[in-house]
């Protein structure tokens, strides 16, 4: 699309819809980017088949369906027994693949205290110990395991795909739906909304607002350093994540005090790829982790490559090395954090000084809410469409606003 025509246009009407006086900056932002198609964003998977679970399926069963399918999330679906099954919406969550693995790690913990379980892999514990493995999605709801399903149609554009993500804290993708029946045909990530709004880049509403530096921001994270030194254990790191629920823990040396590296939630599934680093969890070091995994990732195949392109896709090898986090200054521009985080398909940057030390972090979702309003827009207002998934991840809309009960 011609986005400076567009600009052009959101110009003139904003002027109108002001009197001719000052423009409200908010009504001309909500309306350039009501202009920009979710349908423009690349590699969305549409007519892609994702993996589906149902609340009575098991945590086992489910971490398995994920990793073969190399996804790192599922559709949670309820069964409808009607005759009209193709026209009734079936969705009523989405789960990751990372939180159910996080989860079951801190299960183990306590397991442990009373029954030494096998360290000789992952997926063995995890047999070994039903209580953990046998549990029902379901029971998973109230712990704030599941998304909401709070989808986006075809037609929908790039303000409401923002509007959810700012809004709601633990919405980390948006399922597509088709327009002609309830089917889900593709996922928006955080990231997605990012490379689309730099497309803008150029117009000068856009620019008014990225060239600005990060510390004009203030965002709530980026003076809250969270870490773990390198000589900590890859068990203490898997531990702060599943803790303060982070997209990624910044590895800092004991020494130096600097940033080395980072573990990711995408990366947890190595410890079903590899059995030995589960079972020397608890004495492998995050630093030896992250630099014995740098070391391994030139072994993908060029099958594994191509599905990289899938939005969902687990193992990513397009994902940059531990050993090189993306990390940002106060004084680099909004802009600059946005474009490497896109060219690095992460969800957050670490703030770091002139000398490298960890002094906070910013994530996409911060970015993405610079470019949504103060209020929710009403056309979210949930209805019959979002019953099941409110009541199951206990929240509500009110007077169009997502709130937790």
């Amino acid at each position: 699309m011609d986005l400076r025509k567009a600009e052009e246009e959101d110009d003139a009407n904003s002027t109108m819809a002001a009197g001719g006086g000052e423009v409200d900056s908010s009504f001309a932002l909500r309306s350039f980017l009501d202009r920009i198609p979710i349908a423009s964003i690349p590699d969305l998977n549409l007519s892609s088949k994702f993996p589906e679970l149902k609340p009575d399926d098991c945590v086992l069963d489910a971490i398995n369906l994920m990793y073969k399918n190399n996804v790192s999330g599922a559709m949670i679906v309820e069964n409808v027994d009607t005759d009209f099954q193709t026209f009734v919406n079936r969705h009523i969550g989405f789960i990751e693949f990372s939180s159910l693995v996080l989860w079951s790690l801190e299960e183990f913990s306590n397991v442990n205290a009373e029954n030494k379980i096998s360290d000789h892999g992952f997926l063995s514990a995890l047999e070994q110990t039903s209580q953990i493995a046998r549990t029902k999605i379901g029971e998973l709801a109230k712990l704030f395991l599941w998304e909401p399903f709070f989808p986006i149609y075809e037609h929908d554009s790039l303000f409401h795909a923002s509007l959810l993500f700012s809004k709601h804290h633990r919405l980390n993708v948006i399922p597509v739906v088709n327009s002609s029946n309830p089917t889900v045909v593709g996922f928006v990530t955080q990231n997605a909304a990012l490379q689309l709004l730099l497309q803008s880049s150029g117009l000068d509403w856009f620019d008014k607002i990225t060239d600005k530096a990060l510390s004009d921001f203030r965002f709530k994270d980026a003076s809250r350093p969270i870490f773990i030194f390198s000589d900590q254990s890859l068990a203490d790191v898997l531990h702060i994540m599943w803790e303060e629920q982070l997209d990624g823990v910044a590895v800092v040396g004991r020494k130096t005090g600097t940033l080395v590296g980072c573990v990711r939630r995408s990366d947890v599934y190595l410890l079903l790829e590899d059995d030995s680093i589960f079972g020397k969890r608890k004495t492998l070091t995050a630093e030896d982790f992250i630099k014995s995994s740098a070391r391994t990732s030139d072994r993908s195949s060029s099958a594994e490559v191509e599905s990289d392109r899938n939005t969902l896709c687990l193992k990513n090898e397009q994902l940059p090395e531990m050993t090189a986090p993306v990390s940002s200054r106060n004084t680099d521009s909004l802009k600059q954090a946005m474009q490497n985080l896109v060219a690095s398909r992460s969800g957050c940057s670490f703030m770091v000084d002139e000398s490298g030390h960890v002094k906070g972090f910013v994530t996409a979702r911060d970015i993405i809410s610079v470019f949504s309003p103060l209020c929710m827009d009403s056309r979210i207002d949930g209805g019959s469409f979002f019953s099941t998934a409110l009541e199951q991840a206990g929240c509500h809309v009110e007077g169009g606003v997502i709130i937790e009960n």
